[in-house]
């Protein structure tokens, strides 16, 4: 059980303020959805927690403990990142990729070990790729190969998961099934996080909202305190309407507002 936390996070990338104070705290067995518009700092924030951006100002810390000094392989261990638009240039088998996920553990493709076997297998159990382990990766669909990545990433079985944009390049029954995976993982105890545009669908499976607009965090809390009418229009410059049903938020975003500065 791993908390995430982000105190007065400042990044600089060049000469551009990305985040700017950013106060968080993630707690396991949450799933927490980061949106915004773009250029937002939604990516630099996520691998700033991934220890992958060094921060200007500011700390990210693991369980009391601050990640600049944690070991590499113990940071791997306890975090496991999924990159936006990940890709694979090798025609490796889907299994063999899956497996990379366990080089934490010091563990390689060809010599898994039984646990490591058995994450592996269930990895691709849960995204829905059992039958595609022999397959080469470079022989698959985009969105097959999203969520070949996204398998190595579970495979980790880390207590921290951030996905950056996981499920963008799937179409709609795989969202679903992705996000039910995440969704499992919080409820299991893991501390998810991930970067989502669809707000209806962030609505729908996040636990926690955290709403960025130029570098800071404007909210955050439940979908329906963060992702009201006001801060869409305000935000992303739409006017939409939040409408609640069955317990769920939709969002139907009806048009652009003029001369609105994000």
């Amino acid at each position: 059980m791993t908390r995430l936390e982000a105190r007065s996070l400042t990044v600089d990338l060049g000469t551009r303020r990305a985040l700017d104070g950013i106060d968080l705290s993630l707690e396991p067995g949450r799933f927490t959805v980061i949106v915004g518009p773009n250029g937002a700092g939604k990516t630099t924030l996520l691998r700033s927690l991934a220890g992958l951006a060094v921060p200007t100002q500011g700390e990210v810390i693991v369980n009391d403990a601050s990640l600049v000094g944690m070991p590499a392989a113990e940071r791997a261990r306890a975090i496991a990142y999924l990159p936006q638009g990940g890709g694979v240039a090798w025609p490796l088998p889907v299994a063999s990729v899956v497996a990379l996920g366990r080089l934490p553990y010091g563990e390689t493709p060809d010599r898994l070990p039984e646990t490591g076997r058995k994450a592996v297998v269930s990895a691709l159990r849960s995204v829905g790729l059992q039958d595609f382990a022999a397959r080469p990766v470079t022989a698959l669909s985009g969105g097959e190969r999203a969520r070949v990545l996204l398998a190595r990433a579970l495979a980790t079985q880390a207590p921290v998961l951030l996905a950056d944009e996981p499920v963008a390049a799937l179409d709609p029954r795989h969202q679903l099934v992705v996000l039910d995976v995440l969704k499992e993982r919080a409820r299991a105890g893991t501390n998810v996080v991930a970067i989502m545009h669809d707000l209806t669908l962030a609505a729908r499976f996040a636990d926690d909202i955290v709403l960025l607009h130029q570098g800071k965090a404007e909210a955050s809390g439940s979908p329906g305190t963060v992702l009201t009418e006001e801060r869409l229009a305000a935000i992303f410059g739409i006017r939409a309407k939040v409408l609640r049903q069955s317990g769920s938020l939709t969002i139907v975003a009806e048009s652009p507002l003029p001369d609105v500065r994000q």
